[in-house]
């Protein structure tokens, strides 16, 4: 049996005995739980750039970011869990790994983006997480600070910024400079940090 096939028996288990939610979300916690860094990048200018130019334009441009990307999440230790669109969800043992990866991609990004025209140009927003998640096989994960690490990476963080979430920064015991913001996510109002 696959793992999803696992994960959904067992939640079918806790649907019909809710008499057993403890003990049911014991066994999902014991197959599938991972304590983790969530690394989430998101790539700017999708629907601009697809409206001037087509979508063969901006496909292309997320392969050329992809061969950039990749290979720099491997060296640092973390792992892909999958591309989706213009997204790329890894990830790392610890924070620190995490935001070295961020800092290195953008780095190499700039160095790239001189050499070709400005609509070429690549962007990215990072988002960063830490905490208990379910890590279902290899290529899907869930949890809250994936949700996180998603929204800050998608939706808060402008093109070249990298935003951690609380429980991430504080991983970094102060290592690194940041500028803390209040948001709000479906609801819940979360404390996230914009690395300097």
């Amino acid at each position: 049996m696959t793992n999803f096939g696992a994960l959904e028996n067992l939640l079918k288990e806790r649907n019909e005995y809710p008499e057993r939610l403890a003990e049911t979300d014991k066994k999902i916690w014991d197959a599938f739980g991972k304590t983790c860094a969530v690394w989430v990048l998101d790539m700017s200018g999708f629907s601009r750039l697809t409206m001037k130019y087509g979508i063969t334009h901006f496909l292309a441009m997320i392969h050329r970011l992809q061969d950039i990307v990749l290979p720099i999440i491997h060296a640092e230790g973390g792992k892909i869990v999958k591309t989706e669109a213009d997204n790329i969800f890894a990830t790392f043992n610890d924070v620190s790994s995490a935001v070295t990866t961020s800092r290195k991609i953008l780095t190499e990004l700039d160095k790239a983006n001189k050499f070709l025209p400005h609509d070429w140009d690549l962007y990215v927003s990072i988002g960063i997480g830490y905490g208990d998640i379910l890590m279902v096989g290899d290529n899907d994960f869930y949890g809250c600070e994936v949700n996180y690490a998603s929204k800050l990476g998608e939706d808060v963080a402008k093109p070249g910024e990298i935003y951690l979430t609380e429980n991430a920064y504080s991983r970094l015991n102060g290592a690194v400079d940041s500028e803390p913001h209040e948001i709000h996510i479906s609801g819940t109002k979360i404390m996230s940090y914009l690395l300097s």
